[in-house]
């Protein structure tokens, strides 16, 4: 015989620990069956029995489940039966105590299961970023410390992670990661990574990369002309290309500059000869450049435009035609008339306006000479004789016809339109309006010479020709394009201008959250822990004109006594499916096994209360569909049968648990199979069950059910036995093996037995 005594096994005992030898002590030549735990108090399968040779076996333990202090039982009893060969039993038991083990501390929350991001704005103040969540199994009070020491950051002794500067993004480092440690009194520690990013804003003004600020080009250059490329850069941007708009903020005829590129064109006609170009040959622009179509970070600078004079005027004499009567005897050389007083070139630069006169030609032209080419003085050559001229008189009537001189004028400028990009299609979104000096007034026509198009549509702004009124052709965008530049012509038929236009497409959330992946479909166990990120699913949001920090996770439907969450809830792009309570079947709280949540993804969380009610909100939708898996167990329920009467029993067992087909096996081999089988009584006609007297009986439920099977009661005296089945939440291996004929049985739970003998 043996005597057992409590074991103290540490908790988180691995595999195989050995906690008892058991000793046997019997005269016979073996034992039947070896020692086996019928039963624990309370139920586990955390212990097993090993032989270890002779009539020495030992207790371990089995790791399923590991012995932990905090959580299990402190104390297992475990009921032990033995028999030998001659059939003798022996039944005691193991008082098993588990003793605490100081253990690590653990990581709560997000850092738990991941390494964390945190994002820190650039500008900052020094600020509270992040609370550590941390716990000890025993709940000592733990210490929080953070590596490296040289990094801008601290952690307090309540475990909150502040910053220590305000964050330049372009100087400063852009990411950081950091390693936090908690360590309890003992000295045990556990170390998470957290990983911090500072984000850029724009708050740097952008500076030009060109350094020329004087351009000389000669007059009435063809449209289209690039006369400078205009560069610029933003320290915002030092890393990716540069994201600028350039326009001309003094109003100008001659000019566009591209708002994207830079690029400064000839938009009208030069004319240095003309006004005011004849008096001031130089043209100032004031160029400017925005890191944003809207309230952005600009600078500007003044650029000077010499226009050169080109000889591409003819000299005009003004009269062309002169009346003057001399003399016939008048003396060669007189002076008659000094045609340069009359002729003159408008070119401005002195080479380009300088003329000669030629020689004369006509009826009588040989009676006179001009004393030079240069000079142009008309003068008498020589006698003539007039006697017989006749001379008629000719009346010349000359209408004043009205000439074209004064180009048409924009007013009001600059002209600026700022634009709500949800806009209608059609809709006017300014006027531009244009006159003229001359007299009988002409009708002036409008027109778009350059600009207006996008990379999609030639032409997304449309002018009335004759009232000028700007409307859109296609919807804007503003995350496409912020700002459009395009060039208005003004045209009397002869003469025009043109003038800058300038549309500042305006920001509405029109854009929603689009998260990856919007479907998702997966199974959990009904066991699993509150507070765990399930199957380790997250979502990915973008939206493309809202902050990631906008963005607002709720479930809209479908989440039945809220037992699935996200986080976090809020302010973040990523967020994790989130465990929230434990499922309870059992009670009728929870009837549903499958949960088809629609959840919804708002850029909102940044607006206040009275915000939300005035802006426009928009929502992305992700649908998730999770099973929920019942635990394999089978629950049943405590009965006893008195006397060993074997169709009595099955009957029994059919009547209170409607099971499909049972077979006994019993140490005195009384044993029935799906099969058909010869038996002394038969109790069920199929199967057949053959049983020889047994003290002991052990049920296990086949896994085939028959629905005619029938119960034919025979009654045989038998010793008095109490059978007593008790409820074990374990899971069945799935075999049952017959000593005799070594046959495998599939089954779906298994039972034990614990016997009391009456004699």
């Amino acid at each position: 015989m043996w005597h057992p005594k409590p074991l103290l096994p540490p908790e988180a005992a691995s595999n195989h620990t050995l906690l008892k030898v058991l000793k046997w002590f019997d005269n016979c030549d073996g034992v039947a069956i070896l020692p086996t735990i019928v039963n624990s108090n309370p139920l586990t399968e955390a212990f097993d029995i090993e032989s270890k040779g002779g009539l020495e076996y030992r207790v371990v333990t089995t790791g399923n489940p590991v012995l932990d202090y905090e959580t299990m039982p402190k104390s297992f009893d475990l009921q032990i039966f033995v028999e030998d060969t001659a059939g003798r039993t022996d039944l005691n038991i193991l008082t098993i105590q588990v003793t605490d083990k100081n253990e690590q501390p653990v990581f709560r929350g997000n850092m738990a299961i991941q390494t964390l991001t945190i994002y820190v704005l650039e500008g900052t103040p020094p600020e509270r970023i992040y609370q550590v969540d941390a716990a000890d199994p025993e709940n000592a009070k733990l210490k929080y410390s953070l590596l490296p020491a040289t990094v801008p950051f601290l952690i307090t002794e309540s475990g909150a992670i502040f910053s220590t500067k305000e964050f330049d993004y372009e100087t400063d480092p852009h990411c950081y990661f950091l390693n936090i440690t908690v360590t309890d009194p003992d000295g045990l520690n556990s170390t998470k990574t957290v990983n911090i990013n500072i984000i850029n804003i724009n708050d740097e003004r952008p500076y030009f990369i060109t350094k020329q600020r004087i351009y000389r080009i000669p007059e009435e250059q063809s449209l289209g002309t690039i006369v400078a490329n205009i560069t610029a850069k933003d320290p915002d941007d030092e890393e990716s290309p540069s994201r600028l708009f350039y326009s001309i903020q003094s109003a100008d005829r001659y000019f566009s500059i591209n708002p994207s590129t830079g690029v400064l064109q000839v938009t009208g006609r030069i004319d240095r000869d003309a006004f005011p170009l004849r008096l001031h040959p130089s043209i100032s622009l004031r160029v400017r450049v925005e890191d944003s179509p809207s309230n952005g970070h600009a600078r500007e600078m003044e650029i000077t435009i010499i226009i050169e004079d080109i000889n591409d005027n003819s000299p005009e004499c003004n009269p062309s035609a002169f009346r003057k009567e001399v003399n016939e005897n008048t003396t060669p050389g007189t002076f008659l008339v000094d045609l340069r007083n009359y002729c003159k070139d408008i070119d401005v630069d002195p080479s380009n306006n300088q003329f000669n006169f030629t020689g004369l030609s006509g009826f009588g032209s040989n009676n006179f000479a001009l004393e030079s080419t240069v000079s142009g003085r008309l003068v008498s050559c020589c006698p003539k004789v007039y006697e017989f001229i006749q001379e008629d008189i000719i009346y010349i009537y000359i209408r004043i016809k009205p000439v074209n001189e004064f180009f048409p004028v924009f007013s009001n400028l600059p002209y600026v339109f700022n634009v709500s990009e949800i806009t209608k299609v059609g809709s006017s979104i300014g006027r531009v309006h244009a006159i003229d000096k001359d007299w009988p007034p002409t009708l002036i026509t409008y027109s778009i010479v350059a600009g207006g198009g996008t990379r999609d549509y030639t032409n997304i702004f449309w002018i009335s020709p004759t009232k000028g009124d700007v409307r859109i052709l296609a919807t804007l965008d503003y995350e496409a394009t912020q700002k459009h530049i395009f060039t208005v012509q003004a045209s009397d038929q002869e003469k025009s201008t043109t003038a800058s236009v300038t549309v500042n497409v305006l920001e509405v959330n029109d854009e929603e959250p689009v998260c990856s992946p919007n479907f998702y479909s997966f199974q959990i166990p009904v066991s699993l822990a509150v507070g765990t990120n399930i199957n380790g699913f997250r979502i990915e949001c973008q939206d493309r004109d809202s902050d990631p920090r906008s963005f607002r996770y709720f479930i809209n439907e479908g989440n039945e006594n809220n037992h699935f969450t996200f986080s976090p809830s809020a302010g973040s792009n990523t967020s994790w499916l989130i465990l929230a309570s434990q499922f309870d079947y059992e009670s009728g709280l929870d009837t549903s096994w499958i949960y088809s949540l629609r959840v919804y993804i708002t850029d909102d969380n940044l607006l206040s209360v009275r915000d939300k009610t005035t802006h426009l909100i928009k929502t992305g939708v992700v649908t998730l569909s999770i099973r929920v898996i019942p635990n394999p167990t089978t629950a049943i329920t405590t009965m006893a049968v008195a006397g060993c009467e074997e169709s009595l029993l099955l009957s029994c067992l059919q009547k209170q648990h409607s099971l499909r087909v049972w077979g006994i096996l019993s140490p005195s081999l009384c044993w029935s199979t799906p099969s058909s089988l010869a038996a002394p009584s038969s109790i069920i006609q199929s199967p057949s069950i053959s049983c020889l007297p047994a003290e002991g009986i052990t049920l296990f439920p086949f896994a085939q059910r028959n629905e005619n099977m029938s119960i034919q009661e025979k009654k045989k005296p038998k010793k008095e036995v109490v059978v007593t089945m008790t409820k074990l939440n374990t899971i069945f291996d799935g075999e049952a093996r017959d000593p005799g004929n070594i046959k495998q049985l599939t089954v779906d739970m298994s039972i034990w037995l614990e016997t009391n003998w009456i004699s």
